[in-house]
């Protein structure tokens, strides 16, 4: 019988590692998806399979057509596609628009938008039962700063984000008689290594007396959520977006 495979772009750490090493289970194969970490990648490999899954590293940077399409003929050759979770992006160091470039506006819509374009469109291929697939369920990382807007502080970030909320809306429903659910989730602020390559390493101590609930949450947090996604407990959900905020998201 042909295993279940599932595609985990950005998985070699922070949210993406949680969610491969929570996903895997016996007749899956998990596709660890990265970019330039291939140490980190390797360690969540060896993780999932010192407890007994089964999982295999893939480079390709999401906003490269060549490498997408690298990454899923690598994932065809495992089984049957049963699930992508568009997690790979980006933050850039914190900046008012009035003094971004081109070259940091163009690499942050062509990972975090372009990317999980090009992502899904692969995935709907091999589910859609209009190509012949069985079905299937797509997740996508937003962000609560899709609803905050990030002032001084990144809005082509958040932007990017509330680029990926229309998308999951317009996917679902292009896709509803298709086989394919596809739902989004929205982290508000969690304790992963994305505020260092933010240029704000310290974040989380920064904001953590302001958030609704004093605290940031984990990328296992965020993980369980989109496992519920993933999962035929949420076989009748689709287009929908699940904000993981600790309350932050619904913030005036």
């Amino acid at each position: 019988m042909s295993k279940d495979v599932y595609i985990i772009t950005g998985g070699s750490r922070g949210i993406g590692a949680s969610i491969c090493r929570k996903l895997a289970a016996p007749g899956r194969v998990i596709v660890v998806n990265y970019a330039g970490n291939e140490a980190a990648a390797a360690q969540t490999v060896a993780e999932i399979e010192a407890a007994g899954g089964t999982a295999v590293a893939v480079q390709g940077d999401v906003q490269n057509e060549a490498d997408v399409l690298h990454l899923f003929a690598e994932a065809d050759k495992l089984g049957r596609l049963a699930g992508l979770v568009n997690n790979a992006g980006v933050v850039d160091l914190s900046q008012r628009v009035d003094e971004m470039s081109l070259e940091r506006l163009t690499r942050m819509f062509s990972i975090n938008v372009i990317g999980a374009f090009l992502c899904a469109r692969e995935a709907v291929k091999r589910m859609s039962t209009k190509h012949g697939g069985s079905g299937g369920v797509i997740v996508n990382l937003g962000s609560a700063a899709s609803k905050i807007g990030s002032p001084g502080q990144y809005v082509d970030y958040a932007a990017s984000k509330g680029a990926i909320d229309t998308m999951t809306v317009g996917l679902a429903l292009e896709v509803a008689d298709e086989g394919i659910r596809v739902n989004g989730v929205r982290p508000g602020i969690i304790d992963t290594d994305i505020h260092a390559s933010g240029g704000i390493p310290d974040r989380v101590a920064q904001l953590q007396s302001r958030l609704p609930m004093k605290r940031a949450g984990s990328a296992d947090e965020v993980a369980d959520a989109i496992l519920w996604l993933l999962s035929d407990q949420s076989s009748y959900t689709t287009g929908a977006i699940l904000d993981v905020s600790g309350g932050r998201a619904i913030l005036p």
